[in-house]
């Protein structure tokens, strides 16, 4: 039997599809009209493309924690460095680039302290030039894909973003970009890790972004020691010292010991020597007096036989 729907039932399924939000994406509106209406839009996240709306997909799990775990350890950094400010995607940046206009939402964009253009506290977007933009790649569609490895890449570079990372949880397209004279080149790792040239100090190893440590772990480790969790580090750097102390203290009570016993032993060994002569000297006279009184002995036998001796 073939199921059929109820006219009561298709009507009902009717207005649920008519209540549900529809992307606009790929829709050409002026920019006054996106900056009103899509910019803030309470449903999809839209950026703006020379005139047409370019929504953000939603990323899966994995990218989200890789993104998240990055994001964690940049905050750590400045808040020992406070050296920039953070944007997350709900700020945009516009750009007015050579051959178009973009308003485009990183996934994170930082602004230093001394970029010439200032993040307030109160913007809503940004008018400036990000320092450094990071995109995280979904790979629900390859226009996706390609949209943060050429597009945005192009637009950045040509903006004067100085660095511009792509994080790809299948490390396809995964990328971390310097400009240098207007061309993006490979920030080239070492020893498997990225150091950055815009936030001094900063720097993550590759593999830590699929891996993910612990923070106790990264707190251990010399390429994050000094910005993960350093109350930890300044506790255990007590804890080295007082323990070098009394290490210090413990090797000194051993040495005192140590020169305790080989004075005793010194000592005693004085004595036993001093013993052995008093022992010989006993000995000695011990034989002299035998000696003398065998002598004695044998006068008085001579003496009874009548015999002088002179």
């Amino acid at each position: 039997m073939i199921a059929t729907q109820t006219p009561l039932l298709a009507e009902m399924n009717w207005i649920v599809k008519e209540d549900e939000p529809c992307s606009e994406h790929g829709k050409f509106v002026s920019e006054e009209l996106y900056w009103r209406e899509y910019y803030h839009h309470p449903d999809f996240n839209y950026e703006w493309n020379d005139g047409y709306l370019e929504e953000k997909p939603m990323a899966n799990y994995v990218e989200a924690t890789m993104y998240a775990w990055f994001l964690d350890i940049l905050r750590r950094f400045l808040t020992v460095e406070p050296i920039a400010r953070v944007t997350l995607l709900e700020i945009g940046v516009y750009m007015a680039l050579p051959h178009k206009t973009a308003i485009r939402k990183p996934d994170l964009g930082v602004v230093l302290n001394r970029n010439q253009t200032a993040l307030g506290d109160y913007d809503c977007s940004y008018h400036g030039t990000f320092d450094l933009c990071v995109e995280s790649v979904s790979r629900s569609s390859h226009h996706e894909i390609e949209r943060d490895t050429v597009v945005k890449r192009a637009e950045y570079e040509a903006a004067g973003v100085q660095e511009y990372y792509i994080l790809d949880e299948q490390g396809k397209d995964m990328a971390f970009l310097q400009n240098i004279g207007g061309i993006y080149r490979p920030i080239r790792p070492v020893g498997g890790v990225i150091q950055s040239t815009v936030l001094a100090g900063f720097q993550f190893r590759i593999e830590d972004l699929y891996r993910q440590p612990s923070l106790i772990e990264l707190a251990m480790d010399p390429v994050y020691q000094k910005f993960v969790i350093p109350e930890y580090q300044a506790e255990r750097q007590e804890k080295i010292i007082a323990w070098l102390y009394a290490e210090q203290e413990r090797r000194e009570k051993e040495s005192a010991l140590l020169r305790a016993k080989q004075e005793y032993q010194r000592a005693e060994q004085q004595r036993q020597r001093a013993e052995q002569e008093r022992q010989r000297a006993e000995q000695e006279r011990q034989r002299a007096d035998y000696e003398r009184q065998e002598k004695e002995r044998l006068l008085a036998k001579l003496k009874e036989l009548g015999i002088q001796l002179d």
